[in-house]
């Protein structure tokens, strides 16, 4: 079982990438992004060249559905893939194969895409996708998108019963690496711990600024 949303950010740009799975280490293997390109998620017999190659891709003709195509004629195995992806305009695309195991699909719209594999249903993407836009849009990215992760899961996530015991949170900034990339593994409520990690980030994020800048009384009040 993986499910996964993958959105952009209109206000700024950045990119991210939310995911959960009942395997491990999905966050060494399933997010991919790129500042000013876009981002991909690739799961089901989970190959990482997908994510790879479709930010190159990406970077070179800037049309999600033109990388999606390119990507599923490279890929022999592309029955058994899932993968879903948006590019540096918010165009998304999303591709499930016929052997991704049941209940296996995804949805898309400008700047939002969502899609799983061996869930209970349709309703854990719907869930995922209603919670992320009725979000505050005020809100940072990555809580967005923890919002949308945590209401799959809430909705039933794995046909299986087996709870989600990785998960992982990518959010592009302005440089060439993630400006947040944090993993939970070997857990058995991994989401819930992912949020808990989360929201200590940005505590820390927060504390970092006040003293950086605890000489700039003005300037301090503005980030408390």
């Amino acid at each position: 079982m993986t499910f996964s949303i993958v959105a952009r950010d209109p206000s700024n740009g950045r990119f991210g990438v939310a995911v959960a799975t009942c395997h491990l280490a999905v966050g060494s293997t399933v997010p991919h992004i790129r500042s000013g390109v876009g981002a991909v998620a690739t799961q089901a017999h989970t190959n990482p060249y997908l994510g790879i190659c479709g930010l190159e891709r990406l970077e070179q003709s800037a049309d999600a559905d033109v990388v999606l195509a390119s990507l599923l004629a490279d890929d022999p195995l592309r029955e058994r893939r899932q993968f879903h992806l948006i590019d540096a305009q918010g165009r998304t695309a999303a591709w499930t194969g016929g052997d991704c195991g049941f209940w296996a699909g995804h949805r898309h719209r400008m700047n939002l895409s969502v899609a799983g594999n061996y869930l209970v249903g349709e309703t854990v993407l719907t869930s995922m996708e209603q919670a992320f836009l009725a979000s505050d849009p005020c809100w940072k990215l990555g809580r967005r998108l923890m919002t949308a992760l945590i209401a799959g899961e809430a909705a039933g996530g794995d046909g299986r019963s087996i709870h989600s015991t990785s998960a992982a949170l990518q959010i592009s900034g302005e440089a060439a690496f993630p400006l947040l990339d944090l993993r939970v593994d070997f857990r058995d409520l991994a989401v819930s711990e992912l949020m808990n990690v989360y929201e200590r980030s940005q505590e820390l994020w927060a504390q970092q600024w006040r003293d950086s800048f605890s000489e700039l009384p003005q300037l301090n009040r503005l980030i408390a």
